[in-house]
């Protein structure tokens, strides 16, 4: 039969079968949903999990949580969920160049910052203060609390009854934890698919290479401040040499998407050496894999740790910074305190909870589903 003369239904599996790589995440051979359900005749199981993510109240929450800038702030900086569909455009790209599960790294990569905390990295550090002796607080393990619990949107199961892939490239985002996320259900020694390993270094291209654009924008870094970061300034030589004349307001623009395509085009080029020399063929090679496969190139790597270093020094440390994050803490702390001492004033969900389950726990989840304003909103009532 040609491929014009199949059906819908015979087009579902067709596009991975003669796209795809042998050692990518192929649809049909998934390990499942915690909740057997009939799937869908024409959508292959990631392509609903992308969906199912997409319309979750979590992600379109994210449009108020903080990337850097607090959302009052401006309109034009990046949001939680801004940040969110550029690391899955960058997903996508490495995907397709590698020959793997397109669908797959777009639903990891929607649904890998569900669990932030209003404030950004601030309000996350100061709940995982407050939380210490309650199993603290990690993003990533709460992002797998929301799929899996929180979001209610079916009657047959709590959660999102996601995959097990797209479950696990959750547990397994930025894997430097103290301790795995539900190791008997996602084992350490077990490597994740490429698809979860590439949306780690998406995500890092993305934050990284915008949060330049949206500092220099905001005017907490200026252009001489960057004149030592080597990833930039080859950037800059780049573009001047191929614009010499470019006009101001467009150098920006130009510098940030240099950035992105030369770390993509590094991590492909390197990613897929790797993948060769380790003589890998199919999805078991990789999770047994000795090495991490998803990588850049040793010189690139070198020059993204300085940009890293950079950020963190002259940005993330600035003085405006510091004030966003004295005040993430003085509203998260009052929240937490408050509803610690006053239980009765959770809202809604929250407070059916009651009594089933430790009250830290349930402010826990109440908390970092709120959004930058409804924290706002929560504290000006409280005070």
């Amino acid at each position: 039969m040609t491929n014009m003369m199949l059906s819908p239904e015979e087009r579902k599996y067709e596009i991975e079968n003669n796209s795809l790589a042998p050692y990518a995440a192929f649809s049909s051979q998934t390990r499942g949903r915690q909740y057997p359900i009939a799937e869908h005749p024409l959508r292959t199981v990631f392509q609903r999990d992308r969906d199912r993510v997409i319309h979750s109240a979590a992600f379109r929450r994210m449009e108020y949580k903080t990337q850097v800038f607090v959302n009052h702030e401006g309109d034009h900086y990046r949001t939680r969920l801004t940040h969110t569909i550029e690391v899955a455009q960058i997903s996508r790209t490495i995907a397709r160049s590698l020959g793997l599960n397109e669908d797959l790294a777009e639903a990891i990569a929607l649904v890998h910052d569900l669990g932030h905390t209003p404030f950004g990295h601030s309000g996350e550090d100061v709940l995982n203060e407050l939380l210490a002796d309650h199993g603290g607080f990690n993003h990533n393990q709460q992002s797998l609390r929301v799929v899996d619990y929180l979001e209610r949107r079916y009657p047959d199961y709590p959660g999102l009854n996601l995959t097990y892939e797209v479950r696990e490239g959750i547990a397994k985002h930025e894997t430097a934890l103290a301790e795995p996320i539900n190791p008997a259900e996602f084992p350490p020694g077990e490597k994740p698919t490429l698809e979860a390993a590439l949306v780690d270094l998406a995500d890092a291209i993305a934050y990284n290479s915008h949060d330049i654009d949206d500092g220099l924008s905001s005017g907490l870094i200026n252009w001489d401040d960057l004149d030592d970061v080597t990833l930039w300034a080859e950037a800059r030589e780049a573009i001047r040499r191929a614009w010499p004349d470019l006009e101001p307001k467009y150098r920006r623009y130009s510098l940030v998407r240099e950035i992105v395509n030369r770390q993509v085009t590094d991590l492909i080029n390197r990613t897929y050496d790797n993948i060769v020399n380790n003589r890998i063929e199919t999805l078991a090679d990789i999770r047994r894999a000795a090495v991490p496969l998803v990588a850049f190139s040793d010189t690139i790597r070198t020059r993204v740790e300085q940009l890293k270093g950079f950020l963190k020094d002259k940005m993330y440390r600035h003085p405006h910074l510091n004030e966003n994050t004295l005040m993430a803490r003085g509203i998260i702390e009052t929240l937490f305190s408050r509803y610690r001492k006053y239980p009765e004033q959770l809202h809604g969900k929250y407070k059916l909870r009651l009594g089933g389950e430790p009250v830290e726990h349930i402010i826990r989840d109440f908390i970092a589903g709120m959004t930058d304003r409804y924290a706002v909103r929560m504290y000006d009532r409280l005070k």
